[in-house]
């Protein structure tokens, strides 16, 4: 693999910025300083630094997560419409379109959770899962007397075992 060239404008093109971010930053070094380099025979020559900015950096995630959108989207196609509410057929779908996001959001140093990848998750949760709650049971609260019960149980519970532990303690004997 070649270290990033510099193009005739002195910008690093679109294309090959998205290689050395997909590879990694070795060859690209973002804001590093070149110095240090002397002329000997075994010492390579220093390598140009970019600046990217905050904007393309956005606009390469943007791009990566519309990929990310558009794989769910294709793999969602294959779940029937009476799947679309089981979890364990939606979610390894739903968990590679979080991964996605997130790894891409941490291979560009860019914050995660974001708006962008945010917008994606209630876009798939509103085109595919919307109606998965109506089927789902409903929960109330308990009745009255069953609730007072159970705040009531453990308050009492308490005392009790406090005086156990005391009135055991004073026994005088050295416990062993």
């Amino acid at each position: 693999m070649a270290p990033c060239a510099q193009m005739g404008s002195g910008c690093l093109s679109r294309g090959l910025l998205l290689l050395c971010v997909l590879l990694g930053h070795e060859f690209c070094h973002v804001g590093a300083t070149a110095e240090g380099f002397g002329q000997e025979a075994r010492t390579s020559p220093p390598v140009p630094v970019y600046n990217i900015t905050d904007e393309l950096v956005e606009e390469i995630y943007t791009n990566l997560t519309h990929r990310c959108w558009e794989s769910f989207v294709q793999v969602m196609q294959n779940v029937t419409g009476a799947q679309l509410c089981e979890w364990k057929v939606i979610s390894r779908p739903y968990s590679s379109l979080q991964k996605c996001l997130e790894d891409w959001a941490d291979s560009l140093k860019y914050s995660y959770p974001n708006a962008l990848a945010e917008s994606y998750i209630f876009q798939s949760h509103h085109r595919y899962f919307q109606n998965c709650s109506a089927g789902s049971q409903a929960y109330f609260d308990p009745p009255e007397d069953v609730l007072l019960a159970m705040i009531i149980a453990p308050i009492c519970l308490i005392p009790f075992l406090v005086t156990l532990v005391i009135w055991r303690s004073k026994d005088g004997k050295a416990q062993p």
